[in-house]
């Protein structure tokens, strides 16, 4: 809060985007979100304060404790930088490519930058429209919907830990399909991941898509178009916030039917409490008396 406050930001508005910016809430005292402040300093400490919001907390713990070598030690961090250093260059490129780019270089990969962390943290803060970037960034900015940032942190999707596993398990696959006889085990973080793990993971991740499907499908039938449909359902499970097309930065919710405000409401608190925690709910299990 100091920071922004003394970089120009009044003592109102920078309480209240300290606090939603450190929960990845992304609720904004202005409509038009952080790009009512025009400021670049503003802009950059959101930025970093962000990216701290989606990095594991027991990091953050050992970097209170300046043991910054557990930062480089942990893979899921070092994807997380990489993938943040990565989408920022790919957009900047693309945006020059197709000339839409608009002011200095500066301007550019600030917003760039922005616009990856604010989504890929599910803070969904703003400070201009990626939906007017064209079909391929907003096709990226689609993925990252599903993503989120660390496990341990507050930010929402279903966490790079979990894609950085099944990505391994799945190349490893063509290992094991060579070599039928040998055990090849997932590494994460110089340790060895249990298959138990990975039938976790793999059942969350399924578990995930078919209610990401589910309510992409209920929202055609409530009447929304094939987009809206998908960006919908995919933003209100990850908890972002902005979508895609008439559900970007720049739009509301407020156009959706009653029912389908309800069911992206379930789908928020779904996604929010781990899926599991309340799908569990309506399992005949849960109410099974033993």
């Amino acid at each position: 809060m100091h920071f922004i406050n003394v970089a120009g930001m009044d003592f109102y508005d920078a309480i209240n985007h300290s606090l939603t910016t450190m929960s990845t809430g992304g609720f904004s005292t202005k409509q038009a979100s952080i790009a009512h402040f025009d400021t670049p300093i503003i802009q950059y400490i959101i930025i970093v304060f962000m990216f701290i919001a989606g990095t594991n907390f027991t990091l953050l713990y050992f970097g209170v404790k300046l043991k910054f070598k557990k930062f480089w030690e942990n893979d899921e961090f070092k994807w997380y930088v990489g993938a943040v250093i990565m989408l920022t260059t790919l957009i900047i490129g693309a945006l020059y490519l197709d000339k839409l780019n608009s002011g200095s270089f500066e301007e550019t990969f600030r917003a760039a930058l922005f616009q990856i962390v604010s989504i890929i943290t599910t803070t969904g803060y703003a400070t201009t429209d990626f939906t007017t970037w064209g079909s391929f960034i907003s096709f990226i900015f689609f993925l990252l919907l599903f993503t989120g940032a660390s496990a341990g942190s507050t930010s929402g999707g279903m966490k790079l830990v979990r894609i950085i596993l099944l990505m391994k398990n799945g190349f490893l696959e063509f290992k094991r399909r060579l070599h039928p006889n040998a055990i090849v085990p997932v590494i994460l973080n110089r340790q060895s991941v249990s298959s138990k793990i990975i039938y976790n993971l793999l059942a969350f991740v399924f578990f995930y898509l078919f209610m990401f499907v589910t309510g992409a499908v209920v929202m055609t039938f409530l009447g929304l178009d094939f987009m809206e449909a998908l960006s919908a359902s995919a933003t209100s499970i990850g908890n972002v916030g902005p979508g895609i097309g008439d559900l970007g930065p720049s739009h509301t919710f407020y156009h959706l039917p009653t029912a389908a405000k309800w069911v992206l409401a379930f789908l928020m608190l779904l996604g929010r409490l781990e899926l599991f925690t309340i799908a569990i709910l309506f399992t005949p299990y849960f109410w099974r008396r033993n």
